[in-house]
């Protein structure tokens, strides 16, 4: 935001009262709610004529406006079209908004999942590279519990958390990511190579939420959903992890339960329900390897 009123308060050329810090930032930010509407983004953006109608501005002050903010990266200007449209310091800075927003609408949805509805530990996780990242943590009072894992690195093809972060993958993306990639490790039921993998993460996708069965080391057991964030990704994941003679018989229940839980969440964070496959509910349950 100081950067914003910095690269705002440049916009006015003239120190009276119209060219206030004030004004100047409201100018810049009905700019960019102007090109972030519907129709800019359907037409690739707006031109400086466009822009001014719509704003009922004058064009000299759009235009003044828009090189501020261009020259900042805030939007950007197509070299044939001459229009513009946001740019990729807006998107990087909804990111890093959204990382803080996840983690503070998380903390009480783990809280209520571990006390409430599930009595187990939980987990908020992302994705680096092949391998998962704990990043925020909830476990109850049992003496036998799973490892509270924040702040380590644990694999993505044999976890539910890692099978939630790629549920949105393909075959071919899978091949790429987890090329070099050891399978054949953990527990009983990890999955042997890509292709089963994939077989697996196409149930997942299909039930909107993942569960393993002594895959990542043996008598553990674990359900995940994905968590997405404004634009329909998935940016985290939300898992229960507990020993299977507690949680086994209640994988399914428990693989619905954190599939609500990670909706709830990614609607906190801006997702609006679309997903790239246009899944949004459970069609049907994953199957539990033997």
């Amino acid at each position: 935001m100081q950067t914003l009123l910095h690269l705002t308060h440049r916009c006015g050329t003239v120190p009276n009262v119209a060219d206030d810090p004030s004004s100047s930032l409201r100018r810049a930010l009905d700019l960019l709610d102007g090109l972030a509407s519907d129709d800019a983004v359907a037409q690739g953006g707006w031109g400086v004529n466009r822009l001014a109608a719509h704003l009922g501005r004058d064009k000299s002050q759009v235009s003044r406006t828009l090189r501020v903010l261009a020259d900042a990266g805030y939007i950007e200007r197509d070299a044939e079209s001459l229009r513009y449209r946001i740019g990729w310091q807006v998107f990087a800075l909804a990111s890093r908004s959204a990382d803080q927003r996840l983690l503070i609408a998380a903390a009480p949805i783990l809280r209520r999942l571990v006390d409430h509805d599930l009595g187990e530990r939980i987990h908020l996780t992302v994705l680096k590279g092949a391998e998962v990242l704990t990043v925020l943590t909830e476990g109850p009072a049992h003496s036998v519990q799973s490892v509270a894992w924040a702040g380590r690195l644990v694999p993505a093809h044999n976890t539910s958390s890692g099978r939630s972060l790629v549920i949105d993958f393909e075959r071919d993306d899978l091949a790429r990511l987890f090329a070099g990639v050891e399978f054949q490790v953990g527990g009983p039921n990890a999955p042997r190579d890509v292709d089963e993998l994939y077989d697996r993460i196409r149930v997942a996708r299909r039930a909107g939420y993942a569960i393993v069965d002594e895959e990542f080391e043996p008598g553990l057991v674990a359900a995940s959903a994905p968590v997405r964030g404004f634009r329909g990704d998935v940016v985290a994941a939300l898992n229960v992890s507990g020993p299977k003679f507690r949680l086994g018989n209640r994988l399914a229940i428990a693989g619905h339960v954190v599939k609500a839980a990670a909706d709830e969440l990614s609607r906190q964070v801006g997702w609006e329900g679309r997903t790239p496959f246009g899944f949004t509910d459970g069609a049907i349950a994953p199957e539990i390897p033997a």
